[in-house]
């Protein structure tokens, strides 16, 4: 599963549309909105994560840009702090892409940044908080 995450603006005209209903519907797109600040007389601001395939999640972001959301994209970092981790395996059985795994047949919890998409599933569930996210924003020049 491929995942991002975006600083969504909404111009106030279509604050009222079934805007996120549409990107399930039509694209294939699930979501998790992480913040949102909407009210009717100003601009919208919504931060979510999108997921899907890559080209669903393209296609989604093509109809934002097409309806007038004004689009940034965050970029998470996820990290481990080796110190802190006791190797319990929590944050394997939730990580979607294989980034936290049990390598056999030492049973070492291992973590590959390269797959990591920054979903932060694995800060939640680590009892000792070994795992630490950073979000940064990106340029506002957005594709996937």
């Amino acid at each position: 599963m491929y995942t991002r995450i975006y600083i969504l603006r909404f111009p106030k005209d279509i604050i009222d549309q079934p805007i996120i209903c549409n990107l399930v519907k039509e694209y294939g797109v699930d979501f998790n909105i992480l913040q949102a600040s909407i009210s009717l007389q100003d601009e919208g601001l919504m931060v979510i994560e999108l997921m899907g395939t890559k080209a669903s999640i393209k296609k989604g972001v093509s109809y934002l840009k097409k309806i007038g959301v004004k689009i940034e994209k965050l970029a998470a970092s996820i990290r481990r702090d080796d110190d802190k981790c006791y190797q319990c395996g929590m944050c394997t059985g939730i990580c979607p892409t294989g980034a936290l795994f049990i390598h056999r047949p030492d049973m070492a919890v291992l973590f590959d940044p390269k797959k990591c998409t920054g979903c932060s599933l694995c800060v939640t569930v680590c009892p000792v908080r070994a795992m630490e996210v950073s979000i940064n924003r990106t340029v506002s020049a957005v594709g996937t």
